[in-house]
């Protein structure tokens, strides 16, 4: 836990000031326009240079050419049947990646929509497992201002003009509109889930405007944290001496990213809506026989904002009216036809055509005056399908129905309750924002990084059956489609109001009977298993999904995501499906079906893995005090704890690696005892006996306790060389080298309450020696915690990974030393992240933080999920109260060893267990492979 000293480091970085001018901030600090105090910021004339990625060395590609060999056939193979390979090294993005991301749109697991900083929408990630990276450039916010009578006129899209892709100004298509704004004088300030773009006098300098973004990611609030959909509440000062009328537009094309539009079969409709919301659905038929995507643009009308809308219109002007047209009609009249309501649907499109939608917001801002003028957006595709056939409702399905139309009920709802969401944003984040102990990069960066679980390619399901297309399904001759648990709306008109969904529609939570509260187990709520065995007398039930919501127990559904954006596997684990170990994944094309997309190594001998599974499931469960929790998961705890038996190859209770990249670095080998492994072990055997010990199961934590004992002492006698832990026990070139993960097992084991697994003083040592070896001396500490470092204080060029800095991997290190009391380290530590991902000095990382960079900045694997570990130094400055006011007793010394047990422990053989790869029912890892 952090003391209260460590204000020391706090900075006054970033602030507000710097970017928009005190008299600004003043004027619009009226409905929330103003950034807040701590905020990500950038101007919007900020260069965004194309980041660099990573190349490996000649004597690396030698080493590797069998594993490349491998994957080619794999990439080639998967191609031939229409599918992208989950890691494809070979092909790259037709748009070359960026530093111009911002806080991306929507909640979780509902397809997403990033958002530039310069305002451009693009990383399109609505297909489950492919994201379109180019900008659509149609998409924009607008600005018409007309003053003295309209003898003085402002007209700007809302972004600088310097995009790729616009043509000279003389064609129909957007190049036409006016892009004036040089962005000298707008700023982008982002705090996830919301951002702020300020405009100081651009493109009218009398009038300053705020555009607030809101996406609903609640703490607490598992439905509207489901809903995809965002709010952008414009705020308008009219400092000038004549009265203005001030016309905002939004446009919107019916595309979901890169050609999509070429296959045709689109149409649009206006709607009216109730309580003033009104604007275009935009109906988009989806290539590959994927679910179709019903966008809706809306905004809200009040007293002094009136709404209209041009329901279509195309860059060419051949079919319909032209983006060049829509465009003059908005600089004459600043508003369209009140009678496009009544256009009805639009004819569909045809191969190639590009069909956009308008929605105009007209008020009047008197001098000196202010207004506030609301849009917002929604992206209905409720059915998520996946590559082999299987098709869900994501979790909003569950509140809005399957209708091609609830887009309207979404962007509805978001005007009318974006306020509360607010609300209960602010709630939760002000405690961190105000606690005066945190430097003030920190701050914003941990709710920045919070991006990945929108951005990520998450999604989240109702957590009913799929239902399976017969005929892309392996299984197609035997199996049959399952019965859903929310039923198909019929089409109907949304011209006239607000979509009334039925009971039948919606169904709400009939999961729940006979007043069962129990907490979920997140094991189950993840994998869905059925863990009905009996262990040793504790017999554990059939886990029920459900999380404690703000009204009480609620069915959550499942929960996807990705390991990241160039590695698609969903939820990344690290294991294998062989028997008594957790898979690496669950799978690309089919999830929780089809397990282990990760092909490169066998995964069922990594040593890191159900370790990791273990310590896992016991922070959880010190931190909730969940005994429920506890039971359930208990029998997947011994098979994973007694599946590491077979690597223990001499019997002193310590597992061996076995000279190959046996763990998560899988390009660096381990011989003998690893550092890593070896003290994730340690922290796995000393949590399970407590955690035995806690769930009145004696034999096990008599048997866990005797193991740590005896490994405990192996460990130390062959690693510690008197100020850190060698990474290996082997003699090759690195076995004496500084791994920087190398005290990941006492991570855990701070975290979760237990007692050291080592001295202090030597903990204290090796984390001070990481300090000064891998963080301080690869750029004064301005990368992060290079992972493989030589005695000599040179970076470990063994291989790829060994020289790299890994960006969760730092946050974990850091975590590490703030609960060792060094906080001066840890921080210094974690900065080096901030430094180089997300500083203007940096390297243009934010909200993209790969897993790791080289020590010249140069990129690997964009849009990562580790960074999410940014979270554990927040668990190390505020642990959970379970954990905090948990007694302070080694539960340890209470586990009584019997000489029956220690002399049959002596006696029996280390038993093997054969590699098994078929899957094994009536378990805790139950699957339908």
């Amino acid at each position: 836990m952090v003391s209260g000293h460590i204000f020391l480091c706090r900075k006054n970085s970033w602030p507000a000031e710097e970017y928009v001018g005190r008299t600004a901030l003043q004027l619009l600090d009226f409905d929330g326009g103003a950034p807040p105090e701590q905020a990500w910021r950038r101007r919007l004339n900020s260069h965004a240079n194309i980041l660099k990625e990573f190349s490996v060395t000649f004597m690396e590609a030698m080493r590797m050419m069998s594993l490349g060999l491998r994957l080619w056939s794999y990439v080639r193979e998967e191609a031939s049947h229409g599918r992208k390979a989950p890691i494809d090294p070979f092909t790259k993005e037709r748009c070359k990646p960026s530093a111009s991301q911002g806080v991306p749109l929507g909640g979780m697991g509902s397809g997403s929509i990033s958002r530039g900083f310069r305002g451009e929408f693009k990383n399109w990630h609505i297909i489950p497992g492919l994201c379109e990276s180019s900008p659509v450039m149609e998409n924009q916010f607008s600005i018409f201002v007309s003053r003295d009578g309209g003898n003085k006129k402002y007209s700007s899209v809302l972004a600088p003009g310097h995009h790729e892709g616009l043509k000279k100004n003389s064609d129909s298509g957007i190049s036409s509109w006016d892009w004036n704004l040089s962005g000298q004088h707008s700023t982008y300030h982002a705090l996830f889930p919301r951002a702020w773009t300020v405009y100081d006098g651009e493109p009218d300098p009398d009038l300053k405007i705020s555009c607030r973004q809101i996406s609903p990611f609640i703490p607490h609030d598992y439905k509207d944290s489901s809903l995809p959909t965002s709010v952008f509440v414009y705020t308008l000062v009219n400092t000038g001496r004549d009265r203005a009328k001030v016309s905002l537009l939004m446009t919107w094309a019916n595309s979901i990213g890169g050609f999509s539009h070429n296959s045709g079969g689109h149409y649009n409709e206006p709607f009216i809506a109730e309580d003033g919301v009104s604007g275009v659905l935009l109906h988009h038929k989806t290539a590959k026989d994927n679910p179709p995507v019903t966008f809706a643009v809306a905004a809200h009308e009040t007293q002094n904002v009136n709404v209209t809308v041009l329901p279509v219109f195309d860059l060419s002007g051949e079919n319909h009216v032209s983006a060049k047209e829509m465009w003059n009609t908005m600089l004459q009249n600043g508003h369209f036809d009140r009678e496009n309501f009544s256009s009805g649907s639009s004819m569909s499109s045809s191969p190639g055509q590009k069909l956009c939608a308008a929605v105009s917001a007209s008020t009047w801002v008197e001098p000196h005056g202010r207004c506030t003028v609301a849009f917002a957006l929604a992206w209905s595709s409720p059915k998520v399908k996946f590559q082999k056939g299987c098709t869900y409702n994501r979790r909003y399905a569950q509140f809005y129905g399957t209708s091609e139309k609830s887009a309207v009920n979404l962007v509805h709802d978001a005007l009318t309750k974006y306020k509360l969401w607010e609300e209960e944003i602010e709630k939760w984040q002000n405690p961190i924002l105000k606690d005066e102990r945190l430097p003030e990069w920190y701050k914003f960066t941990l709710f920045n990084e919070l991006y990945f679980l929108v951005a990520g390619g998450t999604v989240w399901t109702d957590g009913q059956p799929p239902a399976i297309d017969e005929k892309n399904s392996p299984g197609s001759n035997q199996q049959k489609s399952s019965k859903r648990g929310t039923k198909d709306t019929k089409q109907g008109s949304v011209k006239d109001s607000h979509v009334n969904l039925t009971v039948e529609q919606v169904p709400h939570g009939s999961y729940m009977t006979n007043g069962d509260d129990r907490s979920v187990s997140k094991f189950a709520a993840v994998h869905g298993s059925q863990m009905q065995e009996q262990i040793n007398g504790l017999k554990s039930e059939e886990p029920i999904p459900y999380l404690i919501s703000k009204d009480g127990p609620e069915h959550v559904g499942k929960f996807l995501y990705l390991e990241g954006v160039e590695y698609i596997m969903w939820n990344t684990y690290d294991k294998s499906k062989v028997k008594g170990a957790v898979p690496h994944d669950l799978g690309t094309h089919d999830p929780w079906h089809e397990m282990n997309a990760y092909n490169i190594h066998d995964t069922s001998k990594w040593k890191d893995l159900n370790p990791k599974f273990v310590l896992q499931i016991y922070r959880d469960f010190a931190a909730t005090g969940d005994m429920q929790f506890g039971r359930d998961v208990w029998p997947a705890v011994c098979a994973a704890m007694d599946y590491m038996d077979q690597f223990d190859r001499d019997g002193d209770g310590l597992i061996e690696n076995d000279g190959f990249p046996d763990q998560t670095y899988d390009a660096w080998t381990v011989h003998g005892i690893s550092a890593y492994c070896g003290c994730l072990w340690l922290a796995a055997l000393q949590a399970a006996a407590t955690m035995a010990h806690r769930l009145g199961d004696r034999h096990f934590a008599e048997k866990y306790k005797l193991k740590f004992i005896k490994a405990k002492a192996v460990y130390e006698a062959k690693l510690w060389n008197g100020s850190y832990f060698n990474y290996d026990s082997g003699t090759s070139s690195n076995s004496r080298s500084i791994q920087a993960d190398q005290l990941a097992g006492q991570w855990y084991t701070a975290s979760s309450g237990l007692p050291p697994l080592f001295d202090e003083h030597k903990i204290r040592t090796a984390l001070q020696k990481i300090f000064e070896f891998n963080v301080m001396k690869v750029k004064g500490g301005r990368m992060g915690a290079v992972n493989g470092m030589t005695p000599k204080g040179k970076v470990d060029e063994t291989c790829m990974q060994s020289r790299e800095i890994w960006t969760g991997v730092t946050y974990a290190v850091a975590a590490n030393m703030l609960l060792h009391g060094m906080e001066h380290q840890g921080f210094t530590t974690a900065e080096g992240i901030f430094i180089a991902g997300w500083s203007e000095e940096g390297y243009g990382y934010w909200f993209q933080t790969p897993e790791g960079w080289t020590t010249d900045g140069h990129y690997r694997s964009l849009v990562y999920m580790r960074p999410l570990a940014i979270w554990a130094i927040q668990y190390a400055v505020s642990p959970p109260k379970a954990i905090l006011e948990a007694p302070k007793v080694n539960l340890m010394d209470r586990i009584h060893i019997s000489p029956h047990m220690a002399r049959a422990i002596s006696e029996i053989s280390i038993r093997k267990i054969a590699p098994d790869n078929r899957c094994f029912p009536s378990s805790a890892f139950n699957c339908e492979c």
